[in-house]
């Protein structure tokens, strides 16, 4: 059992989780959010929340406590620079941690740690999606009615469009058909006529 033991192991030695917390504090504070499993998150939430409480106050001793746990003099002045001053009037709760689900690969737990007074953009892996009511539904309804009134429009055009052609195609055999038996008629006197003519010459 876990009684009175406070914090992640994290699968590392204590060296070595003191610098992944160095490093993630880092990137959070000069980038004010970024993207790293929940359990790293929720540990650095414990690593940086105090430093940004002594960040608060700008004096000497706060300087040396935040360069001891961060060891990196760009970051102590970044945090006490920007961090702190925004964070004045806020009693606690710097940072917040989103979750954004499941990384391909291990299937680890994947969240976004930001600092609460820098949040403009939206973190990576969440979408706003909009709600679905009953009044959406019925202001949709007149369009979908007019939709279908002009389809039935067309539809109706169309169809009177198909029939005049139809009308026209029969117009044109009926002539073709009346040429036809009149040149066949044409053809039927001109034979008789030689016929006739023939036998007077052999007569």
């Amino acid at each position: 059992m876990r009684h009175k033991v406070k914090g992640r192991k994290l699968s590392r030695t204590a060296a070595h989780r003191r610098a992944t917390m160095r490093a993630l504090a880092t990137a959070l504070v000069r980038e004010h959010r970024i993207v790293t499993t929940v359990a790293k998150a929720k540990e650095l939430r414990r690593f940086i929340e105090p430093l940004i409480t002594r960040a608060k106050e700008d004096n000497h001793l706060n300087r040396k406590e935040v360069f001891s746990s961060l060891q990196d003099k760009e970051t102590v002045k970044a945090l006490f620079a920007e961090v702190g001053p925004k964070a004045k009037d806020r009693p606690g709760g710097y940072t917040r941690v989103i979750k954004i689900g499941f990384r391909q690969g291990d299937g680890a737990e994947m969240a976004v740690i930001e600092l609460v007074d820098f949040n403009d953009i939206q973190p990576e892996g969440k979408t706003t999606k909009k709600k679905r009511t009953r009044r959406t539904k019925k202001s949709n309804a007149p369009e979908a009615a007019t939709e279908a009134a002009t389809a039935e429009a067309t539809e109706t055009v169309v169809e009177e469009e198909i029939e005049a052609v139809a009308a026209e195609e029969e117009v044109a055999s009926e002539e073709s058909s009346e040429e036809v038996t009149a040149e066949n008629e044409s053809v039927e006197e001109e034979t008789s006529e030689a016929d006739t003519e023939e036998e007077g010459e052999k007569k």
